[in-house]
């Protein structure tokens, strides 16, 4: 199983290719690191590398896949993405944002419900479109005034991720 971990800028992509007991065939990005690993304490952990022995504590961050990691001499955040992470990134993207006059699909997905139709003025939080993907649905809200110019899709339909899904103007006052 594979996962991105995001640590300070740097994302890495981390891989747990096989385990036996404390010992760990791990790849990170493209290099294949064998360890041994232990949990010493509730949230320590001892890692072996190469004759060298490494001391990492993870303390919870501001939600599940958050983390702050201490080593003997650094501190990092971390973040695991994983496709819920990225779904969720990904989905805030998706929001209709000040100033823009588009409402683009975050990933792929299927059209729930567009309770809005073409010439309808809409106001700011008016639900525009419901998209569900990964069993999730996401309501896609207005965030001001603004007219429905064009609705590119219908109710049913399979979208792509970026896809297009509805065109807004501005309101002229």
């Amino acid at each position: 199983m594979a996962y991105e971990i995001s640590i300070g800028h740097r994302t890495a992509k981390v891989e747990l290719l096989n385990r036996v007991g404390t010992k760990a065939l791990i790849k990170v990005d493209d290099i294949k690191y064998d360890i041994d690993i232990v949990e010493v304490e509730n949230g320590v952990y001892s890692i072996l590398y190469n004759g060298h022995s490494h001391n990492v504590e993870l303390i919870n961050g501001e939600s599940s896949k958050k983390y702050i990691v201490n080593t003997f001499s650094k501190t990092f955040d971390t973040e695991i993405i994983d496709a819920e992470s990225k779904y969720i990134h990904n989905r805030n993207q998706g929001i209709e944002v000040e100033g823009s006059n588009q409402v683009l699909s975050p990933m792929p997905g299927k059209i729930v419900k567009i309770p809005v139709s073409v010439g309808e003025v809409v106001t700011a939080g008016q639900t525009l479109i419901v998209v569900e993907a990964m069993k999730m649905q996401s309501e896609f809200k207005a965030t001001g005034e603004k007219i429905v110019q064009a609705i590119l899709v219908k109710e049913g339909d399979t979208v792509d991720s970026h896809q297009l899904m509805i065109k807004l103007e501005n309101v002229e006052i």
